[in-house]
């Protein structure tokens, strides 16, 4: 499997920079250290611009559920409606069983 007494490797991710200590011998990562992020380079005059963007998109994210909400029963009997009318178009077949797909 391993020698037993190797050290722990080092392992920095080439994807996000992460730091990984990974045992040798089996393999399992021991700690993981996510590295630094930079916060937002925002200037604060524009602070107000950004907050009221966030607020239309939350108000716009609101009205689109709410119509949606509103008109859910409507839709759902649109959508029963027409699979009834596929249903009464398509012929009826023999159905199909467990034992036939062997």
């Amino acid at each position: 499997m391993g020698n037993p007494s190797s050290e722990n490797l080092n392992v920095t991710c080439p994807c996000c920079h992460a730091k990984l200590v990974v045992d040798a011998v089996f393999g399992a990562v021991l700690s993981h250290e996510a590295p630094v992020k930079a916060g937002p380079n925002v200037d604060l005059t524009d602070a107000q611009k950004i907050l009221a963007e966030q607020n239309r998109q939350r108000e716009d994210k609101f009205r689109d559920s709410w119509m949606q909400e509103t008109n859910k029963e409507d839709i759902l009997a649109k959508k029963f409606e027409e699979a009834m009318k596929k249903a009464k178009d398509a012929p009826a077949g023999k159905p199909i069983r467990d034992f036939d797909l062997d």
